[in-house]
């Protein structure tokens, strides 16, 4: 991996997203917007915004950003824009950690935008400071971008990216301790979601929102970062150059 192609590849996504107005729209807009419904629809019920919406806080930013980067990056594969660009000194690791780090830098704008309008707009209450909140916020936006990454490696058009979803993000919101805690479940589905990702992410902000500090709030996050890692590596060595 070359750090100037990295960098110059980051570079010309994020040019490509300034001329886009309506992705910018969904991925800085759209969280806080469908937060603020949530804080709206609980709004006369004192105190269910605080349980429930730091949770909320992990779910949206993760969705949207496997979203628009799986839809992104397949685009970019079907056009045959991988395909010329595979034909320069670019490399595989060049183009996924370039997409990393472009969608990256959007995921931290859209966490810090979607925490701000929750804590300072809708109120939510938080025991750990709004820094936390973020941190987590932004870790799980980077997550959905890394798995909408490798979701694009094995998809063949735009609607199978988007088909995706099923089988990665909605067991991640059923069995992530969203609806009910994980120590509840039935053991066989307390097991499974001891290897989702997002179940780590939504301890992370839940034990922030507690108040708790120091390994509650950062083992679960390392967890995060070690299967958003993991999920770089394998985008990239899956890539295809170009979708039959």
């Amino acid at each position: 991996m070359n750090g100037t192609r990295t960098l110059a590849t980051a570079a010309r996504i994020l040019r490509q997203l300034s001329h886009d107005p309506r992705s910018i729209a969904l991925m800085l807009v759209a969280p806080s917007l469908l937060v603020g419904l949530f804080a709206w629809l609980f709004s006369d019920q004192e105190g269910v915004f605080d349980i429930y919406g730091p949770p909320i806080l992990a779910l949206f930013p993760f969705i949207i950003m496997f979203l628009i980067t799986s839809i992104t990056t397949l685009r970019e594969r079907r056009s045959g824009t991988l395909e010329r660009l595979m034909t320069t000194p670019l490399g595989k690791a060049d183009f996924i950690v370039g997409y990393a780090l472009a969608f990256g830098f959007m995921a931290m704008l859209q966490a810090v935008v979607t925490v701000s309008f929750a804590v300072w707009v809708c109120g939510l209450g938080t025991d750990g400071p709004v820094w936390q909140l973020g941190l987590v916020a932004v870790t799980d936006a980077v997550l959905g971008m890394a798995l909408g990454l490798l979701a694009s490696a094995f998809a063949r058009t735009e609607f199978q990216a988007v088909q995706f979803m099923p089988l990665i993000v909605f067991p991640q919101i059923l069995l992530g301790g969203l609806f009910m805690p994980r120590e509840d479940m039935p053991e066989a589905l307390y097991a499974i979601s001891n290897v989702l990702p997002l179940s780590y992410a939504i301890d992370a902000i839940n034990a922030v929102t507690a108040g708790d500090e120091g390994w509650d709030v950062y083992g679960p996050l390392l967890v995060v970062a070690a299967f958003l890692v993991g999920s770089l590596v394998l985008a990239s060595s899956t890539l295809r150059r170009r979708t039959p």
